[in-house]
């Protein structure tokens, strides 16, 4: 019971600390794995910021969850905060813990899977046309 109502705190404070549209604020610091919390049998999300030069999101992964095989026509680089997940690119696994980064390039076939709890950090890049 303390775990769930020590999650709640965090989300509530997570989503006190960012504007309604869940961007997040210039000129402030901020704890990054604090921003979005873990939900039972879940994958949470929160966009943090969101332009022409691509995407910043916020993941945290119940254990068991994962999101199946897809491409993104855009790179992609995935840094774990807390946890471990394994991810599949091209077909082949790799084991990421705290603090590992991966670059997944564009339209590579990819998947994530929560072997255990994990949150990660995915910045998504968007090429200019020459």
């Amino acid at each position: 019971m303390a775990r769930e109502e020590d999650m709640a705190k965090k989300t509530k404070a997570a989503r006190t600390a960012l504007p309604d549209k869940a961007k997040m604020p210039t000129g402030k610091v901020l704890d990054l794995a604090e921003l979005v919390g873990y939900a039972e049998a879940s994958i949470v999300s929160r966009t943090l910021v969101e332009n022409k030069a691509g995407t910043v999101t916020l993941f945290a992964f119940d254990a068991g969850q994962g999101l199946s095989e897809h491409t993104a026509p855009f790179d992609a680089l995935v840094s774990v905060l807390d946890g471990e997940g394994q991810f599949t690119l091209g077909g082949k696994a790799n084991k990421l813990v705290t603090g590992q980064v991966l670059l997944m390039p564009a339209n590579v076939p990819h998947a994530v899977k929560a072997t255990k709890r994990f949150k990660m950090l995915l910045t998504m890049l968007r090429s200019s046309k020459r």
